[in-house]
């Protein structure tokens, strides 16, 4: 962290700017506060003259809504911004985020600290990494927002702080025309032989981002830095210096063959089994990284708000130091010159120091000073600014393989006879025009602490030829007027944004378009490539689904999901009810008389139940025609109005729900010489029986009605032979109800025959909230505080108690044979003996945090447990609490679509479990 400059600014919305983190190639970020609360965050603002191109603001706007998508866990959740100023007319809209300040070091930084780090923090930090990856990868989506800056050191695990190339940028510029050149600072090989990036690539970098981590130096180094594409293309990775346990993973990660690299869910299994979460407890950072972190937020703590005249000197006093080489990190754009007429008009000035070397042409720079040159290994230290513990002047040191490596100033000399071709791009309304002759790039100097982006030394120059528009290995495409013309549908829109990029080893975005997350389509392939070979099968490695659906964005989202005879997916929404082969995840039918439906259940053989607001229905599973329609005015004609609640549950042919009307209740007989009284509506509420095969009311009884709007929310918890146990929910309790139940729930019993009310007991200090269940041999099962108790039903008498973690409680558990699954708040799963409430196993998803306990479901052989939050699906062996993998998904990867916030649900048949989250649905393989 540094003071904050002259011309940074003060306020973000409700923060106040206290001092800088880091800057990047197209943002810096700023430790802010807000005043009022005392809540700090990390602000991410975008360069000015960068926010005034509209494709950035694109891009960098997109880049945000994935990091929502993504947060919790190790990404910063998004804070409110609060009112923001008005901005002037004549100005460019600001662009910055907000998220939640966690003390942290970038990964760059804690290496010039401490040095390369140990073992078990190598195997967090990968697997933190890995777990976001597996979310985006799950998604059809590439990240590319894989960098030393990016990765930051916690306390508690690692955290990434950038969800896209802009944010990973080793350079970023705005070029004529409205157009915006941004370069990775890795490449992969799969990039440099002009092919599409894919996971996979993703993969490669987090290779070379653990073996920089491990060693201090990046691989493919060692060798002239004009051969840097061959070696990265050809040559095998230099990892002596790994520690031997982790080599071969890594290894493997920077395979050349996209195909053969881990996926980020094996990578994050073989790092870290029980997840980083859980290896990281008790610390995890060496001891003069936890002192730095500690240090950096001690100080944040006492941060004040900065005078105006205490930036004017730190400002003076930049003015005055004389020019240092910069820290060569592969997000830092100041290694890169620029071309003399890249600009059209003079670029406004940023918060850097006014001689820093991005910010002049290649005429003005001067000369680095005898003492701060490369070659001594001291990076200098900018004077003008506050220094931080352990952040500068660092100690002399010289890795002279990575020094060679930094990014090239300009590409003048000829280039390497045996330096690779570049591949010949993709799109032909591209303007890629080779260079007249070869060309390679000076020696740049570089200095440890950050490891070297690799030189596109064998790329092709822009059309003006090197030094001209274009130069260096960045190339512009033309902004395409709006709407942008539709692509060939013969080729994939991902492979049409990525492929000139790809070529020239840097990104280029224009009109919109993306790479980094690709087209935002689902996960079918579009290419006519052959499919990869199959990876084995690692513990914590979901399985490659069988098939995956995504519910059309021009629907709205799903309200109700279920399963129908192991054959069917249906699914109700605002519009219409449709069906999904359960075989091979397409949709068969839609049929808009659903609409609003919930629990689709079977009716006999060939017809399936769905209860609509105003009418039951039968529809053929074949085509969705309604077969059978009974509306509640004519099957309930008496009860005129009837509104029907959800389905309390349901046995076979039987359901049961509740269901309430109004009626006028006339005010009595006014005495002698008396005003009659006002006639009061009245609400009445039932539960009902109803055979959905005979289609035939069974019973019903009238029970106290429930919270406005009066319907009472009933849930089964267990049906026995000679009645059924139900609980109600405590939010549909009225304010009487409440009061007199004095915090306690209660369960009650209903005759299976009549439907007459047997009893109504309180078990324990249960409360209303309390997750219970019941089993038909008279036993409940309730959360008691923070353990979870077996009670005779009938009786209320304690059978056995089973003690909770602490701060912690129990959801609701699943019954299965002589056992009982488990679920907490504390995200441990579990399982005890249904007799005698003894311990079996109890296991942690290790999911970070506290949260709703999972919700569970067991297979079909009831062999696997599945465990589903608002974060993963975790899944276990159901006998032994192994733990079997792990999935998560982003949902839709559309940059304009809504974050996704809905919670996993599973449905399982067969040896098949359906995992939704919102629109998305995965058909895995399950025993």
């Amino acid at each position: 962290m540094e003071a904050l400059r002259q011309d940074d600014p003060r306020r973000f919305g409700r923060f106040t700017a206290l001092a800088r983190f880091d800057e990047g190639a197209s943002a810096v970020r700023y430790v802010a506060r807000d005043l009022a609360s005392g809540e700090s965050a990390l602000i991410t603002a975008a360069r000015p003259e960068l926010a005034a191109v509209p494709v950035f603001s694109r891009r960098f706007q997109a880049e945000a809504r994935t990091a929502e998508r993504l947060a919790g866990g190790w990404v910063a959740p998004p804070l409110d911004p609060g009112d923001t100023a008005e901005t002037p007319a004549d100005e460019a809209e600001p662009l910055w985020t907000a998220a939640g300040y966690v003390p942290a070091l970038p990964l760059a930084e804690a290496i010039s600290i401490a040095g390369p780090l140990p073992e078990r923090a190598l195997r967090i930090l990968g697997a933190g990494i890995a777990e976001i990856l597996s979310r985006v990868h799950a998604a059809g989506s590439v990240l590319q927002g894989l960098a030393p800056g990016t990765v930051l050191l916690a306390a508690d695990g690692p955290r990434l702080t950038a969800f896209g190339p802009l944010g990973a940028a080793a350079s970023a510029e705005a070029r004529p025309g409205g157009q915006l050149s941004v370069r990775l600072g890795y490449l992969t090989p799969e990039q440099i032989e002009g092919k599409e990036v894919s996971a996979a690539s993703d993969l490669f970098v987090l290779g070379l981002l653990l073996a920089y981590a491990a060693t201090g130096t990046t691989p493919f180094t060692e060798g002239p830095a004009e051969e840097a594409t061959r070696r990265i293309a050809e040559d095998e990775p230099e990892l002596d210096a790994v520690p031997e346990e982790l080599r071969e993973l890594i290894a493997n990660c920077l395979t050349k063959d996209p195909d053969q690299r881990p996926t980020a869910g094996t990578v994050a299994a073989e790092l870290a089994l029980e997840g980083a979460a859980g290896l990281a407890r008790g610390g995890w950072l060496p001891e003069p990284l936890a002192a730095a972190v500690a240090d950096q937020e001690a100080r944040v703590l006492a941060l004040e708000v900065p005078e105006e005249g205490e930036a004017e000197a730190a400002q003076a006093g930049q003015a005055d130091a004389p020019a240092a080489p910069e820290d060569a990190r592969p997000e830092d754009p100041r290694t890169l010159r620029e071309p003399e007429d890249a600009r059209t008009a003079p670029e406004p000035e940023d918060a850097r120091p006014v001689d820093a070397p991005a910010l002049r042409k290649p005429a003005d720079v001067a000369a680095p000073s005898g003492d701060t040159g490369p070659g001594n290994g001291d990076i200098g230290e900018d004077r003008g600014t506050t220094r931080f513990l352990n952040t500068g002047p660092r100690p002399p040191q010289n890795d002279r393989p990575t020094t060679q490596l930094a990014l090239p100033h300009e590409l003048t000399a000829p280039r390497a006879p045996d330096a690779l071709p570049a591949a010949p791009p993709a799109q032909p309304a591209a303007p890629l025009a080779l260079p007249a002759g070869p060309v390679a790039p000076q020696q740049p100097s570089h200095t440890h602490g950050g490891p070297a982006p690799y030189p596109a030394a064998a790329l092709p120059a822009g059309p003006a030829g090197p030094g001209g528009p274009g130069g260096g290995p960045m190339v512009s495409l033309p902004l395409p007027p709006a709407p942008a013309p539709a692509p060939d549908p013969a080729a994939s829109r991902r492979t049409l944004l990525t492929i000139a990029a790809a070529a020239v080893g840097g990104l280029i975005v224009g009109g919109g378009s993306v790479a980094a997350l690709g087209s935002g389509g689902t996960a079918e392939a579009t290419d006519d490539k052959p499919a990869p070979k199959p990876r084995r099968t690692l513990p914590g490695q979901a399985p490659e689904p069988r098939w995956i659906y995504a519910h059309p964005a021009s629907e709205s989202s799903p309200l109700t999901t279920a399963l129908w005879q192991d054959k069917l997916l249906v699914v109700t929404s605002e519009s219409q009810a449709s069906a999904v082969d359960l075989r091979t995840g397409k949709r068969l039918w839609q049929r808009a008389d659903g609409a609003k439906g919930q629990a689709a259940l079977a009716a006999g053989a060939d017809l399936v139940f769905v209860a609509s607001p105003t009418e039951f229905l039968w529809l053929s599973p074949k085509n969705g025609k309604v077969v059978h329609r009974v509306r509640y005015t004519e099957a309930f004609e008496d009860l005129p109005g009837l509104t029907v609640g959800r389905l309390a549950g349901s046995s076979g042919p039987v359901i049961w729900f509740t269901g309430s009307h109004t009626v006028v209740e006339k005010a009595p007989k006014p005495k002698k010489g008396k005003k009659r009284g006002k006639d009061k509506e009245v609400v009445e509420a039932y539960f009902f029986a109803y055979d959905i095969v005979q289609r035939k009311e069974l019973w019903r009884t009238s029970v106290p009605a429930g919270r406005a709007p009066g319907t009472p929310a009933y849930r089964v918890v267990a049906e026995r032979s000679a009645d059924v146990l139900v609980r109600q929910d405590a939010a549909s309790l009225t304010a009487a109800e409440v009061k007199k139940a004095k915090g306690k729930g209660s369960v009650r019993s209903f005759d299976q025959k009549t439907g007459k009310l047997l009893w109504a007991k309180q078990y324990g200090a249960a409360s209303l909230e309390a997750a219970t269940t019941g089993d038909e041999d008279g036993a409940l099962y309730a959360a008691v505080g923070q353990d979870l108790q077996a009670f005779e039903a009938d009786s209320t008498k304690p059978l056995w108690r089973v003690e909770g973690s602490e701060d912690s409680w129990f959801g609701t558990p699943l019954i299965a044979g002589p056992l009982i699954h488990t679920t907490e708040r504390s995200r441990l799963v579990g399982a005890v003996e249904r007799e005698s409430g003894r311990l079996v196993w109890r296991r942690s998803t290790e999911v970070p945090g506290t949260g709703p306990a999972p919700s569970l479901t067991l297979s079909g052989s009831e062999k696997t447990l599945i465990a589903a939050d608002a974060v993963q699906v975790t899944v276990f062996a159901a006998a032994d609490g192994e733990r079997l993998w792990k999935f998560q998904d982003i949902g839709s990867a559309d940059p304009k679509g809504e974050t996704v916030r809905a919670s996993y649900r599973a449905l399982a048949f067969g040896e098949t479990v359906v995992v939704q989250r919102d629109r998305s649905f995965y058909a895995f393989p399950v025993a």
